[in-house]
């Protein structure tokens, strides 16, 4: 999910289970907004992904893996924001068929979700 610094949310990716979560952020990239900062956990720490950016003009935060070797700096301060994301996640999965995943279609449960994000956040 792509979402912008209020939390609401502009994009939607559904991948498959066995896919990273950093492969699924390079598909969003290029419907990526103007922005200054992106938040990311340590699942979307890529160094091809922190350039990819950085040559859009973009400031990532997104704190280092464990087992890098050279860790890379992030504001630990801004980070701390990344909270309205986990609550659009949250707010999301206060329907039931999103929670659940009633739809085994992948199509029909990606309309769902976008479906309940627009009565949730934008009307």
């Amino acid at each position: 999910m792509l979402s912008d610094g209020k939390g609401r949310p502009l994009n939607f990716f559904l991948s498959p289970g066995q896919m990273a979560d950093s492969r699924g952020a390079l598909v969003l990239l290029r419907h990526l907004p103007p922005a200054k900062h992106f938040l990311g956990d340590k699942a979307y720490d890529a160094d091809w992904l922190r350039d990819g950016l950085e040559d859009r003009g973009i400031c990532p935060c997104i704190p280092p893996r464990k087992k890098r070797k050279k860790p890379a700096r992030y504001n630990k301060r801004l980070y701390r924001k990344r909270y309205r994301i986990e609550n659009a996640f949250g707010r999301l999965k206060d329907w039931r068929g999103v929670a659940t995943r009633y739809e085994r279609c992948g199509d029909i449960f990606l309309n769902a979700i976008i479906l309940a994000a627009i009565v949730i956040f934008w009307i």
